[in-house]
């Protein structure tokens, strides 16, 4: 199962060409990621304030298979995957409203600690997610 946000690409995600920007890409999926995680019930405000545990991105890829332009609406496709006890990833299949995908994002993440940079357990609320998504 997958979490589906839609977007309306806008004039800010784009570039002097007039499509959108590659790095916008990975904020319109960071936006995604950020809906999924509300939409499980996680307060957003609380999760990524609170000190105890960061989650850094520590590699993302995309890949572009069509250009995307101001006031194109897309839909992206958000999935989870357990990888382990620290560490997870998120795809991100984003598809035009003709069904055609547009482009591919992966995303993956570490639990850390955040003052002594040290990897820690997957918190709760990710488990949770997961299991939301999963299911």
């Amino acid at each position: 199962m997958t979490f589906t946000y839609t977007r309306t690409i806008r004039f800010q995600d784009t570039d002097a060409a007039g499509v959108v920007y590659f790095a916008s890409v990975l904020s319109i999926c960071h936006e995604a990621y950020e809906e999924s995680l509300a939409a499980s019930g996680i307060n957003i405000q609380a999760f990524f304030s609170k000190s105890s545990v960061a989650i850094p991105i520590v590699h993302a890829s995309a890949d572009f298979f069509r250009p995307m332009f101001c006031g194109d609406k897309v839909l992206i496709d958000l999935t989870p995957k357990y990888m382990g006890d620290d560490y997870f990833e998120v795809t991100y299949k984003m598809v035009d409203a003709g069904d055609r995908e547009v482009a591919k994002v992966l995303t993956e993440h570490v639990c850390i600690d955040p003052e002594s940079r040290t990897r820690q357990q997957v918190p709760s609320e990710i488990v949770q997610w997961f299991q939301q998504w999963l299911d």
